[in-house]
């Protein structure tokens, strides 16, 4: 059995990215009260910073891939019929890139 993202691989994945995002869920409150940001141009300049934009992108990835895993599981587990978890897979895929596009665009604007 050699699917991408089964078995160890896809727990490992799950766990990794979920404690990335608890990291992060620490990281930012810390910037937030070091920095102070007021206004638009005060959150604009913070997530300018490298650092921030930077582990803002890695948290987006973690968070899309953490979904990608738990719902993937869940509709293995329980949508049986072949043509209705394609097509839940599917937009769930498509819905994910668009967001996975939709940060990065954010994000890239902010750092211009």
């Amino acid at each position: 059995m050699s699917e991408t993202l089964s078995g160890l691989r896809a727990w490992l994945l799950q766990r990794l990215s979920a404690v990335y995002m608890a990291l992060y869920l620490v990281f930012l409150p810390l910037m937030v009260a070091i920095v102070g940001p007021q206004g638009y141009s005060g959150w604009h300049d913070l997530f300018a910073r490298p650092v921030v934009s930077v582990t803002s992108a890695i948290f987006a990835i973690a968070l899309l891939l953490h979904i990608w895993v738990g719902v993937r599981d869940v509709c293995l587990d329980y949508l049986h019929h072949p043509w209705v978890r394609l097509g839940v897979l599917s937009l769930l895929g498509t819905w994910l890139l668009a967001m996975g596009f939709w940060v990065a665009r954010i994000l890239i604007n902010v750092s211009v």
